[in-house]
């Protein structure tokens, strides 16, 4: 596959219906419709979007260079499944990262910047009124990632994107339904902290927050559930 094009960052284009696949799954994992160890049977996938082989399988390489997917010879694709140890790597990333992100922009976020955060919150406050459980995960791991494009970095948005996405196969395998979305006001918090210009405010609110979900995790218990591929991935995400 090395003879394919390339887009900016270095990963391969995909047509429309590979990037469906793509993005049908990404939102399902993101989403926690899709627990961690999930086989993605490519017979129920092709018959699933209406596409062959070929193209089912580049998407499940593409989600497998995003760790969302495992692929395993002579075995299939899954869901991934993080260890106990690599959801502890995981934290320890987005800690690092996210602090460095949040005090950049207490430094010196636009308007505009500020706004689309706040935008951000208010669909989340939306989602939580209307007791809309999918629409909440989803844009409780969104929040993070607009935190990246707002700081205007593609490649930190790239790598922010693939650690909230781990983040929830990880809520998927040691959470339960209480942590499967952001603690309330916590992201009301680190908006403000942002907005006055404070870096050291942020990055606490920042670090309190990620470490809030982390500890509100069993690392030693796993959840499992037994999914209809098709209805999950045919219906509207």
């Amino acid at each position: 596959m090395t003879d394919e094009p390339e887009d900016k960052l270095g990963t391969l284009r995909t047509d429309p219906d590979e990037q469906m696949i793509v993005d049908r799954i990404y939102s399902a994992v993101m989403e926690q419709k899709l627990a961690p160890r999930t086989k993605l049977s490519e017979l129920a996938l092709c018959e699933t979007f209406g596409v062959g082989r070929m193209r089912v399988r580049r998407a499940l390489l593409l989600l497998s260079s995003q760790g969302i997917v495992d692929l395993r010879s002579n075995r299939g694709a899954y869901v991934a499944c993080p260890s106990a140890d690599e959801a502890r790597e995981v934290f320890v990333a987005r800690l690092m990262i996210e602090t460095g992100i949040v005090r950049e922009l207490a430094r010196g976020i636009s308007d505009e910047g500020v706004q689309a955060l706040r935008a951000h919150v208010e669909k989340e406050e939306i989602a939580r009124n209307d007791d809309d459980r999918t629409e909440m995960i989803r844009l409780s791991g969104a929040f993070h990632v607009e935190l990246a494009r707002c700081h205007k970095n593609s490649v930190l948005t790239r790598v922010l994107r693939e650690l909230v996405t781990r983040t929830s196969l990880i809520v998927a395998l040691f959470g339960s339904n209480r942590n499967a979305t952001c603690p309330d006001d916590e992201h009301t918090s680190i908006i403000d902290a942002i907005a006055d210009g404070q870096p050291q405010a942020a990055e606490d609110a920042i670090r309190h927050h990620i470490l809030h979900v982390q500890n509100s995790l069993d690392l030693e218990q796993t959840q499992k559930t037994e999914p209809d591929l098709a209805k999950i991935l045919s219906g509207r995400m």
